[in-house]
This record gives structure tokens, sequence and C-alpha cells, in this order.
């Protein structure tokens, strides 16, 4: 068991690795009712071209298998459910899958140890049938018709679309409609194999427990599995060109008012681990300093009536990947994209504004704590890029007033900007 602490926001994590790669990660939160345990495995929409450890072949499958999936592990061989396994253990239960991994969660206030059984179980006991594999194509296809008609969900992935040409983050997470009607038990059962094998995976709890009665259950539920270690997969991407795809795309829908995004893709791909998480700080913290709440320009551009409350900039991205996404609702986007335009690169960078919103980002990382559901969110997050979730505070303090002005100055350029309209049916 490796523990390692820190002393600034006095928190420990516990790790241990099973011989068959399997990592256990545990943070112990004394006093707190609620323990929340997930079960994640690196495995996310992106991953479609991949090598199977031990082959040369190279496999190609369906957009939207991964989240396909993630459906399907829910249900058991005898027809039951394991929601309702939860539920009669008073425990709550989902998953989700993202661009790059797919996580099994549970949240209870006792029977800890019956609870992580359950998870540890069903996650690794997949059960698919034509028969099951077909039923969930109509679910899923309903789920996806669902989505093509939020507005805000076009809105973002429109603007995917437009910044990538080539990589697969430019498309939806549940794949499309025609995409999964190819799905079959055989494609399921290989990417299960393949992704879920221990060695890809993650288990990590939160909450009034004792790591070493974690790591005793973990290892006991998963000496009777024999699951040996296995070598890395090898996950293949298509080069993609700096310049975007698009510059604008437009969409009508039935909106009160505009909405507008404006996107630009980072070039800045390939980090991992520290370098990483610190590209990812000096990203967030430009656009707090550009357009953050307490910024002069979002005060501005919000009496004027350009944007309101809902307004927002942020980046996000992978190893592989990386954008950023500024919008939300306005009356004018035309004068919003030329204000953007105008007034982004003018913004005076300040050292003291810098400090102050450091200061700020410390206290939301020790206030992270405090969330079981937000820790165990996070911590899945950094763990598949190689971050050290404690090593944050760190990473920030390094963080100096150049670092963001070379990422404005590099990050905020035409030939890497698209714009994403939703536009009301009548609008003019």
């Amino acid at each position: 068991m490796d523990k390692r602490s820190n002393t600034v926001i006095g928190e420990t994590l516990y790790t241990e690795r099973l011989a068959s790669g399997l990592t256990i990660c545990v943070v112990k939160r004394p006093g707190m009712k609620k323990v929340f345990g997930t079960f994640a495995t690196h495995y996310g929409s992106i991953d479609n071209t991949f090598v199977v450890p031990g082959s040369s072949g190279i496999t190609d499958v369906p957009d939207g298998i991964a989240h396909f999936l993630e459906h399907k592990m829910f249900e058991k061989e005898d027809g039951g459910d394991v929601f309702n396994d939860f539920a009669a253990l008073g425990a709550s239960s989902n998953a989700y899958t993202d661009y790059t991994s797919t996580t099994f969660l549970f949240s209870t206030t006792s029977r800890v140890q019956e609870n992580l059984e359950i998870l540890l179980d069903f996650v690794q006991r997949p059960y698919f049938t034509p028969e099951n594999v077909e039923k969930e194509k109509g679910i899923i296809e309903q789920e996806i018709r669902m989505y093509l008609d939020m507005p805000g969900d076009r809105l973002h992935s429109n603007l995917m679309e437009a910044l990538y040409k080539n990589h697969p983050v430019r498309l939806d997470i549940a794949g499309s409609v025609d995409s999964i009607r190819t799905i079959t038990p055989e494609m399921l059962y290989h990417c299960y194999q393949t992704f879920y094998h221990p060695s890809n995976m993650v288990v990590f709890v939160t909450g009034d427990v004792e790591p070493e009665a974690i790591f005793t259950q973990v290892r006991h539920n998963q000496a009777s599995k024999g699951f040996a270690n296995q070598a890395e997969i090898d996950r293949i991407f298509p080069e993609e060109p700096l310049e975007v795809k698009k510059a604008r795309v437009e969409q009508r829908m039935p909106v009160a008012a505009p909405l507008f995004m404006m996107g630009f893709k980072d070039h800045a791909v390939g980090k991992e681990g520290p370098a990483l998480l610190h590209h990812e700080i000096v990203m967030g913290l430009m656009w707090q300093m550009l357009l953050g709440k307490s910024s002069v320009t979002y005060a501005e551009l919000y009496q004027a009536g350009l944007i309101n409350e809902r307004f927002q900039a942020r980046y996000s991205g992978g190893m592989t990947y990386g954008m950023s996404g500024i919008g939300g609702e306005t009356l004018d986007p035309d004068l919003l994209e030329k204000e953007l335009d105008q007034r982004l690169p003018e913004v005076t960078l300040r050292s003291e504004d810098l400090e102050r919103l450091k200061k700020k980002e410390m206290g939301e990382i020790i206030g992270l704590f405090q969330s079981p559901e937000d820790l165990g969110y996070v911590f899945n997050s950094m763990y598949f890029r190689q971050i050290d979730l404690l090593s944050y505070l760190d990473v920030l303090g390094s963080v100096t007033i150049k670092d963001v002005e070379q990422a404005r100055d590099t990050h905020l350029t035409e030939k890497v900007r698209a714009i994403s309209l939703i536009l009301p049916l009548e609008h003019p």
C-alpha cells in the first residue's frame, strides 16, 4: 500500500496495485456519512480504432459503442437489473461515458462492503445476446434523437464538428442512429475484453472507510477471477490539421433567443501528467481573467445586454485533443462576436488578478474533498491522464502571468477559431 499526503490541504491518498494491473485508490474522510465508490475504465467515445494487446491487426468499431457498452453492463443474465440490487441496499447507482473513460458508481450511507461487492461483480460480468442488444438499440436511438432536439447539446456538438476535421472527439459520445444499428454482441465482447481488463481500470472509494479494509475486500474479490496483467492498449488517432474544418455553423431550432458559442481548437496537445495539468490550469485561469464573472469584460458585456448570467468560458481537453468554448444566450450574436474579437486580445492581464484567482482556485480544490461525488469525478478524470490529484496545488502555485500571456497569444488565433449558432426559427 502506497500512502501519499498533502500537508497543505491535510488529505491523504492510499493506493494499491494488484498483480492483474488493477489500481485501487482510497481517500479516507473521517466523519463523513456518505461513501462514494467508482469502478472506471480508460475507455471512452474516442477509442474507436485500436490494436488489441498481443495482436498486430487494427480494430475499427462503430461510433458510440463505448456508451452502448456502458448501458448494457447493467443487465443481468437472469433478466434482473443491477440498479435494483443497489436500491435494495439503500444505495443509488449510475454510470457515465465521456470522451476518454467510462465510470460506474454508487453512493451510500450504509452497507458499504455489500455495495462495493455488487459494483466489482457486475462490471466484470458482461451479458450480451442478440435479443438484448437489439432491444438496447431502440432505447439508445431514442436517447440520440432526444439529444438532437436539445439546443444546448446541438450548440456544442456543432462546434466540435466545426473545429475538428478528423479526430473522433468531433462525434457525439452516443454515436449516431446509423452507427449504433451496426453494433453486435461480438463487437461488444471484443471491446469489453480489450478495455475492461483490470490493468486498464481503477477502483476509487472515498468516505469514512478504512483503506486496508477496502484493499482486502477488492483483493479477495479479484483473486478468484484469474486476471493476468495485460499490456498497454495501442489507441490510434488520425492526424488532425491545425486549422478548423469550418469557420462557422448555424442551425435553426425553436429557441427564444440565439445561442452563441465561439470555440478555439488547441494545438498544444500530446501532454500528460504534470505538463498536462499545468497547461489546463493555465488555460482555466486565462479564461477567468478574460471572461470570468469578476472580469471587466464580462461586466461590460453584461451591462450592454449582450450576455446574461449563464454565459461561460472554459477549456476542456485530454491527451490527444483540447478546446475552449465561450458563449451562451445573446440577443445579438454578430455584435457579441465582434466585441469578443476586439476585446479578448486587449484585456490587460495583471499579476495581482492572477494571484487572487489562484487563491480562489486553491479554495475550490480544498472544498472538493467535502463532496464525495465531486471528488470521485475529478479523481477519475485526472487519473486516466496520468495526473496526481494531490499535486494540484503545487502545479497551481507554479503558474505565472507569463504563462497566461503566452497561452492567450498562441491559443486565440483566427485559424483555430470557429463559431456555432443556434438561431430561432424566425430570426432575421
